[in-house]
């Protein structure tokens, strides 16, 4: 491990520096989901493509209906069927004066009509009151024809979808760098894209480290305690937006250790390590990873350091295998392992994902807490808290120890004391980086 004391800023630049967008890919939509745009997408058919109708209802002339009223209705003839998904009357058919078409949500705009008047403002064609829907086509087929009592006025284009009223022909879709997800992928089907240029989702593994470590659902025995960090790893993960692999706990082995890795490239755009790190004789991922390097890079290989920050101080990066594969190793205890996460690996993935911000938002806030924070001198400390942004404060939860997990699943932002602050006292104001 270097006797260089790192910063936290230091430490990121050197791992953003070291991390490239993944390459291009086109996928199918469903696959796309969760992946990062690479160019503009720009519209080439309208949205909708045809005036249609929004309701279900009779196509009609503005002039014949001005005036309707239950008591005074307009009789109109009823000259066809218009339904979703037709070309509409036929080509030599018109809604002309004293006329409607009866047309269906979705459904073209017959020529001649104007607007659409919804069915219940009309009786339906039975002749009755006003109608509470329209009888099925199957059930009254002649209620395509015949005539129709209208009780109300519209006005020109009422409960009709314009053609391009969505978006026209030239318009920009979606910008590069847009995240598909489920609107996005609607919106491209919509305009008749069936694939897209995109990066795809990096692929992480994750692996936890530790002969005390035991999977959830086994007994523990003397000494050992449960596998937690896989599993909040694999999910903060899957969170920032990769396909995670969660590889249970390797034992205090560094061929072991090594060997498993290796096997774990294959599938792995980013490889994250938790535990093993610090300056214990059993530290096992800095015993099994100081020496690899790759093969064909000067330099390659992963650096174990020292940062100055709390929790989080021992920390590792670099790359291993052929390809060059980026590793993190990042500290054991469960609050150092999930804020170093935060702070490094999440960022690195949206690199990976070719986002334009890969960080996490931040805030101001009002410390509102019973007494002062302290934290130690030259180190940038990240506490636990709940942020209310209505009415602009932090509250811290739990205390600073990195083994204190259960605070962190009340947590919702991460309050950042600065290396030269030793003290903040409630009231005062502080940077906090938002979790949710």
């Amino acid at each position: 491990m270097s006797s260089t004391i790192w910063s936290v800023d230091e430490h990121l630049d050197d791992i953003l520096a070291s991390v490239r967008p993944l390459e291009p890919i086109e996928l199918q939509l469903p696959d796309a989901q969760g992946c990062v745009l690479v160019k503009d997408v720009v519209v080439e058919v309208a949205l909708p493509p045809f005036d249609n109708s929004s309701m279900d209802g009779y196509a009609v002339r503005i002039a014949d209906v001005e005036g309707a009223s239950e008591e005074f209705p307009a009789v109109l003839t009823v000259i066809g069927d218009v339904a979703a998904g037709s070309a509409g009357l036929a080509d030599d058919q018109v809604v002309g004066p004293g006329q409607a078409a009866r047309i269906m949500t979705g459904a073209p705009l017959p020529a001649g009509a104007e607007a659409v008047v919804p069915v219940e403002w009309t009786d339906g064609g039975t002749g009755e009151g006003p109608a509470a829907a329209m009888r099925a086509h199957s059930d009254a087929p002649e209620g395509a024809t015949g005539e129709v009592r209208v009780h109300r006025p519209v006005t020109a284009g009422a409960h009709v979808r314009e053609r391009g009223s969505d978006v026209r022909p030239g318009d920009l879709a979606l910008r590069a760098g847009s995240v598909v997800g489920p609107p996005q992928i609607g919106l491209l089907a919509a305009i008749g894209c069936s694939t897209v240029l995109v990066r795809p989702r990096p692929r992480v593994v994750v692996l936890s480290t530790g002969s005390e470590l035991v999977q959830p659902g086994e007994e523990l025995t003397s000494g050992q305690i449960y596998d937690s960090n896989s599993f909040a790893l694999t999910a903060a993960a899957r969170d920032a937006g990769a396909i995670a692999y969660r590889v249970g706990a390797v034992a205090d082995d560094a061929e072991t250790l090594r060997a498993t890795i290796e096997d774990q490239l294959i599938r792995a755009d980013i490889v994250v390590t938790t535990g093993g790190v610090s300056v214990g004789a059993y530290d096992v991922v800095k015993e099994a990873l100081s020496s690899v390097g790759d093969e064909d890079e000067a330099g390659g290989g992963v650096e174990f350091r020292k940062l100055a920050m709390q929790p989080g101080k021992p920390q590792g990066f670099g790359s291993i295998g052929p390809d060059h594969t980026p590793l993190l190793a990042l500290p054991g205890n469960p609050v150092s392992s999930y804020v170093s996460f935060e702070l490094f690996v999440r960022p690195a993935i949206r690199a990976l994902m070719g986002l334009p911000d890969v960080h996490r938002p931040t805030a101001r806030a009002v410390l509102s807490a019973g007494k002062a924070l302290t934290s130690p001198d030259g180190r940038r400390q990240f506490l636990r808290g709940t942020y209310d942004a209505e009415a602009g404060t932090v509250t811290p939860v739990g205390g600073s120890g990195s083994h204190l997990i259960a605070a962190l699943a009340q947590a919702d932002a991460l309050i950042v004391v600065p290396e030269s602050i030793t003290s903040v006292e409630p009231g005062t104001e502080t940077d906090v980086i938002l979790l949710r």
